[in-house]
């Protein structure tokens, strides 16, 4: 006979499952701190190979060691044609996410190392992975559209291949750089569900596409990396500036989240959230359309209005508010 018990579900707050020296956030004062750097000086002053270089070994490249890890990441950069093939046999309304997701264990099936566990192995691996994800994510969009997937260049930045391979057209320099950026700021973020979901898999000792695979499910999620596309949602839904203030209002009194405004672990603004709103008022002036970022902004400003009327509290913007946006 089964028994019934009342349980709370507090997640892992509060709960130390391990110890890390690659990130390490500061929730109170609102810092992220990758490798001992702040975030804010990594977004202003580093590119996204610097800081990927800089979470793989534990500091920052030299000119030479950067050099090399450029050429590295460029000559891993093609993924493999029958990918191509297999993504135009599936449904064009399927996921982004779970179309990556499902494409990370067989990219694993055409590496060499895939059950090699040595460190240098498994750095070849996340090397290749991070060298080839942007090709899968851009030929998925272009095939979804109905247009043929566009192949790598070995001439441009991490950031500004990927810009390329999504439109088919060189970006402009300035719109490179926020898209570097933006890699920057996402490159890290502690012990996050997806990082636990990855270290998990991988504790049973699957290879590292299968942990990776793990952790796009647990990032695909709405309360994860899927928030983002949530705000897009809603600022969709609301349309237009003078809409925002009573659809916050009524979203708050009826006891609603409004997506991309808090954080589980910061207590003040998401370092991050500062400098997308930056990248989003920049890109609006650029573009000549400010339709998104007034929307956003009045969204942020409603949304700390009505909360501290209505529970009497504090609310800041996350990473998620500013980035729908901005991508």
């Amino acid at each position: 006979m089964a028994t019934e018990f009342d349980v709370k579900n507090i997640g892992l707050r509060g709960v130390k499952v391990a110890d890390t020296r690659i990130s390490d956030v500061d929730g109170e004062k609102g810092i992220l701190i990758y490798r001992g750097y702040n975030i804010i000086d990594l977004a202003r002053s580093s590119t996204f190979e610097e800081v990927s270089f800089l979470l793989l070994n534990d500091h920052l490249p030299s000119q030479e060691e950067l050099k090399r890890f450029q050429s590295e990441l460029v000559a891993e950069r093609k993924i493999p044609d029958t990918f191509f093939e297999m993504m135009k046999r599936l449904p064009k309304s399927a996921n982004p996410m779970d179309v990556l997701q499902s494409m990370v264990p067989l990219l694993g099936s055409y590496d060499p190392q895939l059950n090699e566990e040595t460190r240098e192995a498994n750095f070849r691996k996340a090397l290749r992975l991070m060298a080839r994800l942007p090709g899968v994510v851009a030929a998925w969009d272009r095939i979804r559209k109905g247009k043929n997937p566009v192949l790598p260049r070995s001439d441009l930045t991490h950031a500004g291949n990927f810009l390329y391979m999504l439109s088919g057209s060189l970006p402009d320099l300035d719109t490179a750089r926020d898209f570097d950026t933006c890699l920057v700021l996402h490159a890290e973020h502690s012990f996050n569900a997806s990082t636990f979901a990855g270290r998990e898999v991988a504790s049973t000792h699957a290879h590292l596409y299968a942990s990776v695979a793990a952790a796009l499910g647990a990032l695909s999620g709405e309360l994860h990396g899927g928030a983002n596309s949530e705000v897009m949602r809603m600022l969709l839904e609301i349309g237009e500036v003078s809409r925002v203030h009573s659809w916050v209002r009524e979203k708050l009194q009826k006891g609603g989240k409004v997506m991309g405004m808090g954080h589980a672990v910061y207590h003040t603004e998401d370092p991050r959230a500062g400098i997308l709103r930056k990248i989003s008022e920049k890109l609006a002036e650029r573009t000549g359309d400010r339709r998104w970022y007034e929307i956003t902004r009045a969204i942020e400003e409603a949304t700390k209005e009505e909360f501290r009327k209505i529970k009497g509290k504090e609310i800041y913007a996350n990473v998620d508010l500013y980035s729908a946006s901005v991508y």
